[in-house]
């Protein structure tokens, strides 16, 4: 794991958990020692909601080792990138690790930037690939793989195996396009969101209740294609070409939007608890997970049988 922030701590927990040994490499000792630390506060929130063991904590805990060193990567199977949004800093690193890291060992970035814009200083193309995890990657259940033009199909059907191996579930996309499909989505009705408040069709308080108390409900068993088919396709179809013509499709966000950056966002937040709203979150995703555990992740179809890995990758 390259990176100890926010994902790669998390990303690493996921593996250890799984049973994985895991190299966690960071820039500092301190960092690498806030990285543990918030790695043992998380397997505590683990065994209280009862998705671990104080001893399955442990030895996960245990089987996570810090390093400095870029060169302890080299043994590894998998890599998995999570550093800062620098896509300078990323390609240079890829090119590293790509000279560190013998084939057939699979890199990985996993900060949501396709595959194919790490590549510059890359020799073996074939086996770098995109795998997007979720923040936060311990408790979100799906992990966005996606291929470069020049990564293996073998590369993909491996990558893929290494995620269920770890208890997440693929979602392949077929072809790289910015965001992928979970960040589109997201922001698809986070344009929509912002352009409703911005023109005082509503207060933000009304729309985010119309959103949670509303679709937000239903999303969690039906997906968007899913709710559509069985609400019928038909009537999805003509009341879409009547709301289509009046959605926002600005290429930018609303002024407003921006005007609000410097007083922190949308809301006065001096008058609202963020802590609590982000602990209610986190004990919503914590209640979906102990709802998943013991049971295969829900699929609109039956997942394909796992093939394992090759032989060549064993």
């Amino acid at each position: 794991m390259i990176g100890n922030g926010i994902i790669g701590h998390g990303v690493s927990q996921v593996y250890a958990v799984a049973g994985k040994d895991v190299v966690m490499i960071g820039r500092s000792d301190e960092s690498l020692g806030r990285a543990l630390d918030n790695i043992r506060a998380s397997l505590a929130d683990f065994e209280r909601h009862s998705l671990v063991s104080a001893e399955e904590g442990r030895a996960a805990l245990a089987r996570v080792r810090p390093s400095t060193d870029l060169s302890d990567a080299s043994a590894a199977d998998l890599v998995i990138e999570a550093v800062t949004h620098d896509m300078a800093l990323k390609v240079e690193l890829f090119g590293k690790l790509d000279r560190i890291c013998p084939p057939p060992a699979v890199l990985a970035t996993s900060s949501g930037a396709p595959a194919s814009d790490v590549l510059d200083g890359v020799v073996h193309r074939e086996r770098v690939i995109a795998t997007h995890f979720w923040y936060p990657p311990q408790l979100i259940p799906l992990v966005e793989v996606c291929a470069s033009p020049a990564t293996a199909p073998d590369v993909v059907e491996w990558t893929c195996d290494a995620v269920r191996a770890c208890g997440k579930e693929p979602a392949v996309i077929e072809r790289e396009l910015p965001g992928f499909i979970g960040n589109r989505l997201q922001f698809a009705l986070l344009r929509e969101a912002w352009s409703l408040w911005a023109s005082g069709a509503a207060s933000a308080a009304a729309i985010d209740a119309c959103v949670r108390n509303t679709i937000g409900r239903r999303l969690g068993v039906t997906g968007p294609l899913e709710s559509a088919d069985i609400g019928g396709i038909a009537t999805m179809e003509s009341f879409a070409r009547g709301v289509f013509p009046h959605l926002d499709v600005s290429p930018d966000p609303p002024a407003e939007i921006a005007a609000s950056v410097d007083r922190g966002g949308v809301y006065d937040w001096s008058e609202r608890d963020a802590d609590a709203l982000r602990a209610a979150r986190m004990e919503e995703l914590f209640r979906w997970l102990a709802v998943d555990a013991g049971t295969s992740p829900r699929q609109s179809e039956p997942s394909p049988a796992s093939t394992g890995a090759p032989a060549s990758r064993s």
